[in-house]
């Protein structure tokens, strides 16, 4: 190795793939490959997601849908994050299913068409305030989607929505507005084939939330969404790891060319730690493209690997345990990994 590098570990990525497929059944699986696939590479690990178990895939906005059909990925997508600028007509044409939260999105559906129907989910927000329709403005959403359903412009294929997962109490009454506003639809004459609101943390633990689909994201890429249970306490395993070989050693530090450029957390200093020839070092500093650590009385020399975080199998630090030294979540630590730094893929 002669420079920084991401290390992909598709295996990985496909046990934890059908480890969670296994536990939604009989629920479908759609995995999130939104953020570049948390920062993995969306189009290699959305290829081996569906090969792995997953029915179909979750990015962020029509722009990613469509990079994922130029690339020949024909399964099922499901985009939700739109703007004035969102290009339906093309999703439409696509095949891009289309969350839809407002009527104002709705007109511009229409406005799309093109003589064949969008495919729709109807969002209603139950707590998150992510989107979604809130509920006061449910029913007319749902009326304006009939109409347009009608006069075939679009088919409502589902409704949805997103959880907080603050607790299992929020989730609860997050589930129960879903249900309210499906009852709603239904007295309204609207009768869709899929409902869906659990993501990784419902998928798992709350059996009743994943109703026909469950909507899996960080955890396929080895990162629990608790904090009393580590990917590995699930049966998951890390998927990426980041190194660089050791640059110079200096006055007792180690340095890698390595640096909040490259995604590593600022505040990593005084609490991160890097592996070296099987052995943790504190981290003494990050800039923007160098990171710092203590060597004590290491033997190591300029070109040894050194680990930031990876799978953990030889002791060296997880994205997890990066999550809780620099104070925020795995999904962070792995989905700022930057671009310039390349992707290896493995199995």
């Amino acid at each position: 190795m002669t420079s920084p590098r991401l290390d992909i570990d598709l295996g990985a990525f496909a046990h934890n793939v059908g480890v969670l497929s296994e536990i939604a059944k009989p629920s479908r699986t759609m995995l999130a490959v939104k953020a570049n696939a948390y920062g993995h590479g969306m189009v290699p690990l959305a290829r081996r997601a569906l090969e792995s178990g997953a029915d179909s895939l979750a990015v962020l906005d029509v722009p990613a849908a469509l990079a994922l059909r130029r690339d020949g990925i024909d399964a099922q997508l499901f985009a939700w994050l739109h703007s004035p600028e969102t290009d339906f007509e093309r999703a439409i044409e696509a095949d891009v299913d289309l969350g839809i939260s407002s009527l104002w999105e709705l007109e511009a559906i229409v406005a799309a068409w093109h003589g064949k129907p969008a495919r729709v989910h109807l969002k209603i927000d139950t707590g998150l305030h992510r989107n979604g329709a809130r509920p006061e403005d449910w029913p007319a959403l749902v009326s304006a989607a009939m109409v347009a359903a009608r006069d075939g412009y679009l088919r409502i294929e589902g409704i949805w929505s997103h959880l907080a997962d603050a607790s299992p109490e929020d989730d609860a009454e997050a589930l129960t507005k879903l249900l309210e506003a499906v009852e709603t639809a239904r007295d309204l004459g609207c009768t869709p084939p899929l409902l869906h609101l659990a993501a990784s943390s419902a998928g798992i633990r709350e059996p009743e939330a994943r109703l026909d689909l469950v909507r899996f994201g960080i955890a396929a890429y080895g990162i629990s969404p608790f904090d009393d249970e580590s990917g590995r306490d699930l049966g998951l395993r890390g998927v990426m790891t980041m190194r660089a070989p050791l640059s110079k050693t200096e006055g007792g530090e180690g340095i890698i060319a390595l640096g909040t450029a490259d995604g590593v957390p600022p505040n990593a200093a005084g609490r991160g730690e890097v592996t070296v020839r099987g052995r943790r070092h504190r981290v003494v500093s990050v800039d923007i493209d160098r990171l710092a650590f203590e060597l004590g009385e290491s033997a190591a020399e300029a070109g040894d690997d050194v680990i930031v975080f990876g799978p953990g199998d030889d002791g060296e630090a997880t994205a997890e345990e990066w999550a809780r030294w620099c104070e925020t979540i795995g999904d962070e630590i792995v989905a700022r990994a930057g671009e310039r730094l390349p992707r290896f893929y493995r199995d």
